[in-house]
């Protein structure tokens, strides 16, 4: 499986950013570039449960290739889980409803060198962010 062109391209630049808190900075400023995401978004149904920061995540589908294609939209009230929301989001849009089920996000962020300095907390939150987006795409493929 590959990675998609967006995600090689937050690891590439990530590659080249030794200090952790380099790659913090980047991370925010992934989060800053999110599109907005509308209040009428942001519902408890599209609210990742688990997450101690606020975080929504909305999914869509096109069919039209006859396999399900997902694309996702994302927030977070917190700035580093913003970041965090726009690399999955880079790793996981345009996909295979049945490709994005089996990529272990998890696994990537450890690649890339992004997990390691994560607390607990946001670890979790992470965690629970990408099983809402394998789930939704396990139940479509």
């Amino acid at each position: 499986m590959t990675e998609p062109a967006a995600f090689q391209d937050i690891a590439e630049n990530l590659s080249f950013l030794d200090d952790w808190e380099d790659r913090l900075n980047y991370l925010i400023e992934l989060g800053q570039a999110l599109p907005a995401m509308p209040e009428s978004d942001m519902t408890p149904d599209t609210k990742v449960k688990g997450c101690v920061s606020n975080v929504w995540l909305v999914s869509s589908t096109d069919q039209s290739s006859g396999s399900p294609v997902m694309s996702f939209r994302g927030q977070s009230d917190a700035i580093i889980t913003k970041g965090l929301v726009a690399v999955l989001i880079a790793l996981y849009s345009g996909r295979p409803a049945a490709e994005i089920a089996e990529t272990d996000a998890i696994a990537w962020f450890k690649k890339v060198g992004l997990s390691e300095h994560l607390g607990m907390q946001r670890s979790n939150g992470l965690v629970a962010m990408v099983n809402r987006i394998r789930t939704e795409a396990k139940a479509l493929s």
